[in-house]
């Protein structure tokens, strides 16, 4: 499968690449007809260094950030991030802030929670959300849903690669769209023309990796 893989650069930023592999791939809420590789970003500190800096332009002269909230293990992109936001500057809103970084747990009905230590952090306070990736929406959502419950206010949503450009009323900022990647599609279970040939999925796939049937 990895044979198959194509590296495509960012148009914002030529220093930040992610592989995408064709094929006939099912997530938590869809197929799609590309998996894509985000594992240089998440985890080489050089690309994350290059990814947090094209995010940070979105933010860092026009908003207060006081809290990360990092899914799909995405810590070492937001540490960068709020290292970025925090930096001295004339224009920086948040000049030398020390901004959080957290990520939400899921408990035994797999509902997200923030244990009570880290409450603080959220209730009442300005919160970037910062994903790997989105395809529906359905994750970005239960995040919201989240962050609202425990008294978090959502300025942002920052993402690597998103498939839809605004969720609960918040835009979606993001590194890589679907115009990125040749012909990227996704579908509903029910509507997926590679079940309806019966071609076998190549990989169970999430923003974490991917593991092959």
């Amino acid at each position: 499968m990895e044979s198959r893989a194509i590296k495509i650069k960012s148009p914002k930023n030529s220093k930040i690449s992610i592989k995408v592999i064709p094929g006939h791939f099912a997530t938590n809420h869809s197929h799609i007809n590309y998996y894509i590789d985000m594992t240089s970003i998440k985890h080489r500190h050089a690309m994350a260094y290059e990814a947090a800096a094209t995010m940070a332009m979105k933010y860092e002269n026009n908003t207060m950030v006081d809290t990360i909230v990092c899914m799909d293990g995405c810590e070492v992109i937001a540490a960068f991030l709020a290292r970025y936001l925090s930096k001295s500057g004339i224009m920086s809103m948040n000049d030398k802030s020390d901004i959080c970084i957290i990520t939400p747990e899921f408990n035994t009905n797999g509902q997200m929670i923030f244990r009570d230590n880290i409450q603080p952090m959220v209730w009442q306070k300005n919160i970037l959300l910062l994903v790997a990736s989105a395809t529906t929406g359905k994750t970005i959502n239960r995040s919201l849903e989240c962050i609202k419950y425990y008294g978090g206010n959502v300025i942002g949503i920052s993402a690597i690669f998103s498939a839809i450009t605004e969720m609960g009323g918040v835009h979606v900022d993001t590194i890589f769209t679907p115009e990125d990647i040749p012909n990227y599609q996704t579908y509903a279970f029910k509507d997926c023309p590679d079940c309806q040939q019966k071609r076998k999925i190549d990989a169970i796939v999430n923003s974490y990796g991917y593991s092959k049937i």
